[in-house]
C-alpha cells in the first residue's frame, strides 16, 4: 500500500499547490497584460453569465479539486480499507489509469513539474496495483 500512498501524495502535493497559485498568486496570469482584460471583457458563446477570465480560473480551480478527490480517495483506501484495493481489481487499475491520463494530459499540454510528477504517480500506482496483482 505505500505505493499507492506515494502516488495518491505526489497527486495531493500537485493539486494543492496548483490550487494555491489559482487563487492566491497571479502564477496563471496572463504575460501579455492585454490578455486579462480582454478575458474580463468577453463570454463564451455557451453564455453570457460568464467571462472567459472566470471560466479560467474555474477550469484551474475545478482541476486542482478533481486531483485532490482523487489522491483522497486513494490515500483513505491506502491506508483505510486496503482489503477494498485487494478484493476489487478495477478500484486497484484506476488509480494507474487515471494518473496515466494525468501524466498524458501534462505530456500534450503542461510543462515539466506536472509531467514529471503525473509520471511518478503513475510509476508508483502501477507498482502498487501490480504488487496486488501477486
Amino acid at each position: 500500500m505505500v505505493s499507492y500512498v506515494a502516488g495518491a501524495a505526489i497527486l495531493a502535493t500537485l493539486g494543492s499547490v496548483h490550487l494555491a497559485y489559482t487563487w492566491f498568486t497571479h502564477r496563471f496570469d496572463p504575460r501579455d497584460a492585454a490578455l486579462m482584460p480582454a478575458m474580463q471583457a468577453t463570454s463564451p458563446r455557451l453564455t453570457r453569465a460568464t467571462s472567459m477570465w472566470r471560466c479560467w480560473v474555474g477550469f484551474n480551480a475545478s482541476h486542482s479539486l478533481g486531483v485532490l478527490l482523487f489522491a483522497a480517495l486513494y490515500l483513505l483506501l491506502a491506508t483505510q480499507h486496503a482489503d477494498v484495493l485487494r478484493a476489487s481489481p478495477v478500484l486497484a487499475w484506476l488509480a494507474p489509469a487515471g494518473a496515466a491520463a494525468y501524466t498524458a494530459l501534462a505530456w500534450r499540454y503542461w510543462f515539466r513539474v506536472p509531467l514529471a510528477g503525473a509520471a511518478a504517480a503513475t510509476v508508483c500506482f502501477i507498482a502498487g496495483a501490480s504488487l496486488l496483482a501477486g
